[in-house]
This record gives C-alpha cells, sequence and structure tokens, in this order.
C-alpha cells in the first residue's frame, strides 16, 4: 500500500520541461523548435495527434543522446570553439547566394544564432568522439593482410567499381521486404509523408556536419547497410547504368567522399555517398589504394562499433528525467 501511495504521488515535471539530464533542462521550447526545423510542413490536422507525439518523442530522444554527450565533452573541455563554428558556417554557406542561403533557413524556421548552436553542438560532440573512440583504434598491417586475403575476390574488378554508402527510407513496409527495423533508434517512417519529412530531416544533418555512417546506422532503413553504417561495397558501373542512366551520371559527378542529393526513385528517398572509385582488374594488397580502403573500412566498422557502445556507456551514467515520455503514459492510463 505504502509503494503504491509513494508511485502515486511522483514529483511533478518543472513547468516547461521536456527532458531533464544530469540536473540540466531540456524545454519544450527547444523540443518545438527542433521539431519545427527538422519536420516543419508536417500537417497538424485532425487524426495527426499520435504521429506528431511520436516524431517529437524521437526528436526528444535525439536531444536527450546529444545532451549527454555535450555535459560530457564540457567535463573534458572539448567544446567547439567560434573559429570552428565559423569556419563550419563559411563552407555551407559557399554553394548558395545570401538570399538563397537565408531561404534555406527560413524554410526550417531557423535563425542563423540557432544554426550557430546546432553546428557547435555537432562540432563539440565529434571532438569528443575524436578524442574518446577515434584516436584510440588501432589498424594493423596483420588486420589489413587478414581482411584482405579473406576478400580477395572482392578486390578483382572486371570494370570500374564505385565504393558507395547509402541511407534509404522507404514510405511503409516495400511488398516483400523484411518489416523488422534494424537501425539503432528503430525507426521506420510509416507513409510517404513521413518517409519525405525524414530524409529532408537527415539530409539537413549532413549539412550541418553530422557523420553520414553514424545517421545512417541510426536511422536508415535498409536492413542490409545500416548496422555497417550505410556501406553497400563496391558497386559496377554497368550495374548503376542498369539501374538508372540518370542515377550512374550522378554518382560519377561526384568525387571521393561526395554526398548526393535526395534521390527518389521506386522504392522510396535515398543519399548515397561515394566512398571511392576504382579501375578495372585485380588489386594487390601492396596497392597503396587497397591498404587504404581496407583500412578506411576497418577503422569505419570499429568506429561505428565503439560509438553506439559509448552512447549506452554514456546513458547508463546519466541521470535522466523523459517527462514527455510520462506525460504520455500517465495520460493514456487515464483513458
Amino acid at each position: 500500500m505504502l509503494i503504491l501511495v509513494i508511485a502515486g504521488c511522483s514529483k511533478s515535471p518543472p513547468a516547461n520541461v521536456a527532458a531533464m539530464v544530469n540536473n540540466r533542462a531540456i524545454t519544450y521550447d527547444e523540443l518545438n523548435k527542433t521539431y519545427q526545423s527538422q519536420l516543419s510542413g508536417t500537417p497538424q490536422g485532425e487524426g495527426n495527434d499520435d504521429q506528431v507525439m511520436s516524431q517529437k518523442l524521437e526528436i526528444l530522444r535525439s536531444l536527450i543522446d546529444n545532451e549527454i554527450m555535450l555535459q560530457r565533452a564540457e567535463k573534458l573541455g572539448l567544446m567547439a570553439v567560434d573559429a570552428d563554428v565559423d569556419a563550419k558556417i563559411n563552407e555551407l554557406k559557399a554553394p548558395y547566394t545570401k538570399e538563397e542561403f537565408q531561404k534555406q533557413l527560413d524554410q526550417k524556421k531557423m535563425t542563423m544564432d540557432d544554426l550557430k548552436t546546432q553546428i557547435r553542438r555537432g562540432l563539440t560532440v565529434e571532438k569528443l568522439f575524436n578524442k574518446e573512440i577515434t584516436s584510440h583504434i588501432s589498424i594493423t598491417d596483420a588486420d589489413i593482410a587478414n581482411a584482405y586475403n579473406a576478400n580477395k575476390g572482392s578486390f578483382n574488378f572486371t570494370e570500374p567499381q564505385v565504393h558507395m554508402a547509402q541511407i534509404l527510407v522507404t514510405p511503409g513496409v516495400p511488398p516483400g521486404a523484411d518489416p523488422a527495423v534494424r537501425n539503432l533508434k528503430n525507426d521506420k517512417a510509416q507513409n510517404e509523408e513521413q518517409a519525405s519529412k525524414k530524409i529532408q530531416a537527415i539530409q539537413a544533418r549532413l549539412k550541418a556536419g553530422e557523420d553520414f555512417a553514424m545517421l545512417a546506422q541510426n536511422y536508415s532503413e535498409d536492413s542490409a547497410s545500416a548496422p555497417n553504417g550505410g556501406d553497400l561495397g563496391f558497386v559496377p558501373e554497368s550495374a548503376l547504368e542498369k539501374a538508372n542512366p540518370e542515377l550512374r551520371k550522378m554518382v560519377m559527378s561526384l568525387g571521393p567522399n561526395g554526398i548526393s542529393p535526395i534521390i527518389h526513385t521506386q522504392e522510396g528517398y535515398r543519399i548515397l555517398k561515394v566512398i571511392s572509385k576504382e579501375p578495372a582488374g585485380q588489386r594487390d594488397l601492396r596497392d597503396p589504394r587497397v591498404q587504404q580502403t581496407i583500412r578506411e573500412t576497418l577503422r569505419n566498422r570499429k568506429d561505428q562499433l565503439l560509438r553506439a557502445a559509448y552512447y549506452e556507456v554514456q546513458r547508463n551514467a546519466s541521470k535522466v528525467e523523459n517527462y514527455l515520455a510520462r506525460s504520455i503514459t500517465e495520460n493514456a492510463a487515464k483513458k
């Protein structure tokens, strides 16, 4: 009886606070602003409340994770400085006129200060990962040799190949596809509208400097490539031509580490990344390009594994109160 009384008298959440992370608040104002930025234009009509709330829960989870990482970075003195932020802003502005860039911000309902805050956070988290994870990854010559010998056939190219990665978002579950979601966020678009908004949000995060592989691991709906950061391996040029001549033309126009615009195909929405391009022929282990490709692949896999584990460790070490989630379950129980 005493336990039930105590449970029934749970402390009310502070006003305007969606979540607390180690006694630091994430407000509903911040949540709603992020929602508008990432999913602006989603109809708010009747019957859409559950969809909106699900999207806000997902965004809040990301804000909580981000706050956990920011607090860790702050503790280690790794906050991004103004020069880092200004350099990234200039990089983002480069392809646009002043008016075009402002239009991009307006469409996302963001101010320049909002963008700077977003970029500062992203750069800070990346500095944290570089110190705590990436700097400790070591790929030995033996690791490279073992990987080459285990996959030697994949380095014998009968035609030019493109090493690619992708982020895929599909409207619902395509016929014959695996209905299971295997990304880290367990995130799945349920219809065309959700798919369109989701891929636009991912594109915005890529443009803000977030890591392609991590976004693929968290949100891509391709069960085969998502666990590997979206890595598709080497794709023959003829396969690209067969799939779509325009797709091949677009991919071939990208350089190494180039990222495509959003591509709308019959299956759904894709964003592609060109990791490298290789001419035809057998690649020997002594080829520096082979060693570099294997080293980067092994490093990326290790990096994604360690980042996912690092998130879990830091979550476990943090005190988090998700008041939005609590209010949803409490309101459901009252109905």
